[in-house]
């Protein structure tokens, strides 16, 4: 059986794909690896939410998510020559499709609310954070004229609004109210 350490990132570097090494730190390791903590988060919200349907949609997207991580793992120099999984547009029609189906049940928002009520409620806005945190880093990659591919950040903004509606449809169909902001005046 192979080990699972190879010891070859003891001193702070690691490999994309591709071979190029590049420092722990490098924006590029932080985008892909803020990628596998959502992919992780959504696999919590998996396992917190009932509905087969939801679970169905969530499984899809942790595959869309390793996919974007491969994509941002690539060295964007050799990626042409590589075959690694592309995103397409309808996984973002399936994110809109979805939300819309959602927001057909859920009453209409009257005011900001606060992420809680339930675990299952609070599970999804923590991924929702993180979704959030995952597309700021890929807005700074691009800045920083560092490839990314359109439409990742499309993707990964229009999931962060899918987990916003999730929640709310979740907190709705486990019939918890909902905690309006009532900001101090």
């Amino acid at each position: 059986m192979a080990k699972i350490y190879t010891k070859t990132g003891d001193l702070g570097k690691t490999s994309l794909i591709g071979g190029t090494k590049v420092p722990k730190s490098h924006i590029r390791i932080e985008t892909y690896g803020t990628v596998d903590e959502l992919n992780s988060y959504i696999g919590l919200v998996t396992d917190h939410v009932a509905d087969v349907h939801t679970k169905a949609v969530l499984k899809e997207i942790q595959d869309r998510l390793f996919t974007i991580g491969s994509s941002l793992a690539c060295d964007p120099e050799k990626e042409p020559r590589m075959k690694i999984p592309d995103l397409k547009e309808k996984d973002v029609t399936l994110l809109e499709k979805e939300m819309d189906k959602m927001n057909e049940i859920v009453p209409a928002m009257k005011s900001f609310i606060l992420p809680g009520g339930h675990v299952s409620v609070s599970t999804i806005h923590v991924a929702r954070c993180v979704c959030r945190r995952c597309e700021r880093l890929c807005v700074h990659m691009q800045q920083e004229e560092m490839f990314v591919e359109p439409l990742v950040i499309k993707y990964i903004n229009r999931l962060s609004d899918y987990l916003f509606v999730l929640a709310r449809y979740t907190g709705y169909n486990l019939g918890i109210e909902e905690i309006p902001w009532k900001p101090r005046v």
